[in-house]
């Protein structure tokens, strides 16, 4: 079983109320082959919800208690993205995901890139909360860019 992004799928779960909608995605949860996640509604935020990013630093920075990951008007919103990544560990760990594929650049879900921290678009090699959690935690974690035939092909 593959967990993944559900604003990949085609939910409207985004902070900006929007989807990231990814065809392969969405065709692998209809095929029943994945499931849906988002870290940060599990983390316990609404939506819609003030753009975040990590700041001096990245993911795993943010679980070692290095970093804080701060909404756009400045509120620390670390807790809920640590909450989130731990709800989502659990979910993988109960469905043994075989691969977690996660919406890129974000604060939880980048698995290779992130926003820098300015608010200003700029991207740094990085992974968000979940991202960095699950890794540290043994799965193998993508992002929709990385997803390719061969991979999909592995899951048929």
């Amino acid at each position: 079983m593959i967990l993944v992004s559900s604003c990949l799928a085609g939910l409207e779960v985004r902070y900006d109320g929007k989807h990231s909608l990814h065809d392969q995605i969405k065709r692998l949860v209809a095929e029943k082959k994945a499931i849906t996640i988002c870290p940060e509604l599990s983390g316990g935020f609404p939506i819609p919800r003030e753009p975040a990013e990590i700041v001096g630093g990245d993911g795993y920075d943010v679980l070692d208690g290095k970093v804080k990951v701060i909404d756009k008007s400045g509120k620390d919103v670390t807790d809920l993205y640590i909450k989130g990544a731990h709800a989502t560990l659990k979910i993988a760990s109960e469905i043994k995901a075989s691969l977690v594929v996660l919406k890129e650049n974000s604060p939880s879900c980048g698995s290779s890139m992130i926003y820098d921290g300015t608010f200003m678009g700029n991207k740094i090699a990085g992974d968000g909360v979940t991202s960095a959690l699950l890794k540290r935690s043994g799965f193998r974690v993508i992002s929709e860019e990385q997803l390719d035939g061969k991979i999909l092909e592995s899951l048929s």
